[in-house]
């Protein structure tokens, strides 16, 4: 079978979303289950997702399935019989985002991966599906408010920067295979302890949970649904946000806001500022936070480096961009040095800690 895929354009697929006259829902799902075949399963996915219009990024491994989306309103039915009609994924609880603005995605992606959330664990004994206790709203608030209860964000760097709940534990890490040793570290001696966690959308802190279980923690709990889900309980029922600022996430829109607070600054000149954006220069698109004013000053770049190449012709550019690495050591050395706050900082600063 050929390999299904989105051969359209970036540009010619953001045009179109834009001319769309019907509107779209933007949520997430992800459930732990076992897949045998994924790569069968993944032809079929992209065959039914396509045929309803539907986009996003999912991802298939022999653990389960993990799913961002956008899905046209009308098609809203079709898509949720046809996913429930697999008893894999029956009931599977979907979380609705805050800000749905519909043009979260441009393009349908669905990829095998060896795992829906690389981990890191080598461990054969450990069991993903023996997680910790589930929290809602209420609950997770109600648990934050007692001084010995240890909160931890189970997200990279750049997520809490801008957005976190009060007290959290926030690792200083680029990847959830990075995070989970520097949390049981932090945790050492700690295994008495009333513990919760929290995540995007819920399932990186529900393997953490398990995680955590594994390695003696005996009271685990975490926010289920993540933040989404947190924010439209939030929301629902009138309760205090003890989440402040925005929430990351991994789409077109970057963040959805969930409170006024603004709790970090740009990398470039200091001002408050949770605006994260990825460098103008095809050759790096380096993901940091700028404020309006540097990125009319920078043109949308990092360094005065991307800025000069940004401004070329498209052609010197892709002759500038072969044989080079995206992201190159330049600017990587530059965001780890200069643009890059370091998080313990900022964290040592802010009314939260």
């Amino acid at each position: 079978m050929a390999l299904l895929v989105n051969r359209v354009n970036k540009h010619d697929l953001k045009e179109q979303l834009k001319k769309e006259t019907f509107k779209r829902i933007t949520l997430s799902f992800y459930r732990y289950v076992n897949i045998s075949d994924p790569a069968e399963l993944r032809d079929q996915l992209f065959m039914q997702w396509s045929a309803l219009n539907c986009f996003g990024r999912i991802y298939l491994a022999h653990e389960g399935i993990n799913a961002q989306m956008s899905v046209p309103e009308h098609n809203w039915e079709a898509f949720k019989e046809q996913l429930y009609s697999d008893s894999r994924f029956n009931g599977v609880p979907f979380k609705f985002a805050v800000d749905g603005n519909g043009k979260s995605f441009y393009k349908l992606i669905v990829k095998v991966r060896e795992k829906v959330v690389a981990d890191g664990i080598e461990d054969p004994s450990f069991d993903p599906s023996n997680t910790g206790t589930y929290l809602n709203a209420v609950e997770f608030n109600k648990a934050i408010e007692d001084p010995e209860t240890i909160v931890v964000d189970m997200r990279n760097h750049y997520e809490s920067e801008v957005g976190r709940f009060d007290r959290a534990f926030c690792p200083d890490a680029d990847t959830f295979r990075e995070e989970l040793p520097l949390v049981v570290d932090h945790l050492k001696g700690k295994e008495d302890k009333k513990v919760i966690m929290y995540c995007t959308g819920g399932i990186r802190c529900e393997k953490a949970s398990a995680y955590l279980k594994h390695k003696g923690f005996k009271d685990v709990n975490h926010l289920q649904g993540g933040i989404i889900q947190y924010a439209k309980e939030v929301k629902e029922q009138s309760l205090e946000s003890k989440f402040r600022g925005v929430n990351f996430v991994f789409d077109e829109r970057i963040g959805e806001r969930i409170t006024d607070d603004v709790l970090s600054k740009c990398h470039q000149c200091g001002a408050p500022c949770d605006r994260h954006v990825n460098c103008k220069n095809d050759d790096c698109h380096l993901l940091f936070i700028q404020c309006e004013a540097c990125d009319e000053k920078m043109n949308g770049c990092c360094t005065e480096q991307c800025k000069t190449i940004a401004a070329l012709p498209i052609e010197e550019q892709r002759a500038l961009r072969k044989g080079r690495v995206k992201n190159g050591p330049e600017c990587l050395a530059v965001y780890k040095s200069r643009l890059r706050p370091n998080l313990a900082e900022i964290l040592k600063n802010s009314t939260l800690a």
